[in-house]
């Protein structure tokens, strides 16, 4: 009992290394979704040539989301054991409709039902078998089994229900929402209370919901580009190190990486990170207002071909950018130089007889 309790006091671990794994994989399948539609030029899916085999590449790469994102929280749960069952189960899941909160639940129930099967004494003939065999087989099987005859269809209705929910929101609603998710957005920029926001993102693109991911997709660009503003336009506020962070932290907005801004926020985090916060939250509600909508789960301008209001977007990156660097520079005090007296500080000892 000690065993299965300790797997849920690891859960968050879990299910972090899930969303770890998956993420290249919507990266993957999600640029090169956007790459085809801008070789295609045209409004709609390519149909034929090189720029309908990269959208069919980028489209493969997006229907694993799932079955990936549920084999690597069963091998966080089960080591290596639990990837077999964990891959085939998220399939299962994804193709009932249970979408990404299936993934979720299958790669759960994979890990801690192949854990216990590791723990079924073998004689030591087929002790061997058991990896690349027997767990693999009884694991896929009970697991799935679970999906197909037991809980897949109330998780499916689950999944559909958040859609509806997401679908059905008012435009104030939609507002707080867009408040709440920039924040957390800008939180730990890349850590846990991100990956929450942005696996949200993940799970309504993969449901054919765009609304929530193009405000997501413009907040996840504006911590880089609020501080590589802030030091751009006041450089006296920060170091060396950090006005050279101010230029990658530009580019890395620019791809949509929010962890691009941690340098800032590791120095200084009382005065930068509510700063980030705020501005992050407004431009992603800002997003909201202008109904952003991008149709991968991605950040960054990189997402601009597959984005339905492209005015909107960069209006709202500006605004929320414009808001986190004002507020940083404003709490921030300049760089006191160093009069470089280290040598005068020093005190000479001398042994002399």
């Amino acid at each position: 009992m000690q065993e299965f309790i300790n797997i849920f006091k690891r859960m968050r671990e879990h299910l972090m290394n899930g969303v770890s794994y998956m993420i290249p994989v919507v990266v993957a399948g999600g640029v090169l979704m956007a790459v085809s539609l801008i070789m295609y030029g045209q409004a709609g899916v390519p149909e034929k040539g090189l720029a309908a085999d990269i959208w069919k590449i980028g489209v493969t790469g997006i229907g694993l989301m799932v079955p990936v994102l549920s084999a690597y929280i069963a091998a966080s749960i089960a080591d290596r054991a639990g990837i077999a069952p964990g891959l085939i189960s998220g399939l299962i899941a994804a193709n009932i409709g249970a979408g990404f909160l299936g993934g979720l639940v299958s790669g759960i129930i994979a890990g801690i039902v192949c854990y216990y099967l590791k723990k079924i004494p073998l004689h030591p003939y087929i002790r061997s078998l058991e990896p690349i065999i027997i767990i693999p087989i009884l694991g896929t099987l009970i697991t799935s089994g679970i999906l197909l005859w037991g809980i897949g269809t109330y998780v499916a209705i689950a999944m559909g229900a958040a859609k509806e929910f997401l679908t059905s929101m008012t435009d104030a609603n939609k507002i707080v929402l867009g408040l709440i998710v920039g924040a957390m957005i800008a939180f730990d920029m890349g850590g846990p209370i991100n990956k929450v926001a942005y696996s949200l993102m993940v799970a309504t693109v993969g449901s054919g919901i765009f609304s929530y991911a193009g405000p997501c997709a413009v907040a996840i660009m504006i911590p880089p580009m609020s501080m590589a503003i802030a030091s751009f336009i006041m450089p006296k506020k920060y170091s060396e190190e950090e006005k050279n962070a101010g230029k990658s932290a530009f580019f890395m907005s620019l791809v949509g990486i929010t962890e691009g801004a941690i340098p800032f926020a590791a120095n200084d985090p009382i005065r930068v990170i509510p700063s980030l916060m705020t501005g992050s939250a407004i431009g992603c509600a800002s997003a909201y207002f202008f109904n952003v909508q991008t149709h991968v789960a991605w950040g960054g301008f990189i997402a601009l071909p597959v984005t339905q209001n492209i005015g909107g977007f960069i209006a709202s990156v500006i605004i929320g950018s414009v808001i986190g660097a004002v507020l940083v520079n404003l709490l921030k005090k300049n760089i006191v130089e160093s009069d470089n007296n280290e040598e005068n500080m020093d005190v000479e000892l001398s042994f002399e007889d």
